[in-house]
C-alpha cells in the first residue's frame, strides 16, 4: 500500500514532536498547509526561521528577547532592586499585562519536578544568585533588595519556592511570595489579571509563616 510522499511524512513526524500534537492533529495541520496558498506556508516557515535566528534568552533575566539585554531589563523606569521570579516567559507576560509590577524579573525556565527529571541545577537559580551577589549583573547595577516568588501554586511550584527560600536565606534580601489568592493547584499562566493583581499586592514575607 502506497503511503504518503516522503516530504509529507517528514512534515507529519515534525509536527508530532510539538507538545500536545498527536497524529490526528498533525495530519490536520499538515493538510491545511498543503491546501493553503504557498505564500501562507512560506510565511509560517519564514516566521519560524526568524525566531530561531534572532530570539534567545536575555543575558540578565532569561526572558525571551531579540535584543540584549531585553527591553524590560534595559527600561529606564524599572526598579532593578525588586526582582520577581517566575517559572516561564509566559508567566512574565501575564504579570506584565496587569501593569502593576514596576520592577524587573528572573525567569527560571522551569520548576523543580523530580518525576520529570528536573532538579535545581536545571533551572537558572545560579544566575539569580549572581545578580544578588554582584549588583553589576543586575539591571542598572542596582543591588537587589527584594525577591518576589511569583510561582504557580502547584506541588512543583511550592517545592521550587521552598528550595529558593532555603537558598536565599543567607542573602541580604527580603523574600516575599504571592498571596494565596491564587487557587491552589492552579497554573499562573491561566490566572486572570485581577487574581494576579491581588496576589502581587497581597504578597507576604516567607519568614512570617
Amino acid at each position: 500500500m502506497q503511503g504518503y510522499p516522503e516530504p509529507v511524512q517528514r512534515l507529519l513526524e515534525a509536527l508530532e514532536h510539538l507538545p500536545g500534537i498527536g497524529r490526528r492533529t498533525a495530519g490536520r495541520l499538515a493538510f491545511h498547509l498543503l491546501k493553503a496558498a504557498p505564500a501562507e506556508a512560506r510565511e509560517l516557515s519564514d516566521a519560524i526561521g526568524t525566531v530561531i535566528d534572532t530570539v534567545g534568552c536575555c543575558e540578565i533575566c532569561w526572558h525571551l528577547t531579540d535584543v540584549q539585554p531585553c527591553r524590560i531589563c534595559s527600561g529606564s523606569k524599572r526598579d532593578g532592586s525588586c526582582v520577581l521570579v517566575v517559572e516561564q516567559p509566559r508567566d512574565l507576560l501575564g504579570i506584565e499585562r496587569t501593569g502593576l509590577h514596576d520592577g524587573v524579573y528572573h525567569v527560571l525556565m522551569g520548576r523543580i519536578d523530580p518525576l520529570g527529571g528536573i532538579g535545581p541545577s536545571d533551572l537558572t537559580i545560579q544566575p539569580l544568585l549572581e545578580r544578588i551577589d554582584q549588583p553589576d549583573r543586575n539591571p542598572g547595577g542596582v543591588p537587589v533588595r527584594e525577591v518576589i516568588l511569583g510561582l504557580s501554586p502547584t506541588l512543583e511550584g511550592d517545592a521550587t519556592a521552598l528550595h529558593l527560600v532555603q537558598t536565599l536565606q543567607d542573602c541580604d534580601v527580603i523574600v516575599t511570595r504571592f498571596a494565596r489568592g491564587l487557587p491552589s493547584g492552579g497554573s499562573l499562566e491561566h490566572a486572570t489579571a485581577a487574581v494576579l493583581a491581588d496576589a502581587l499586592h497581597g504578597r507576604s514575607r516567607v519568614d512570617e509563616d
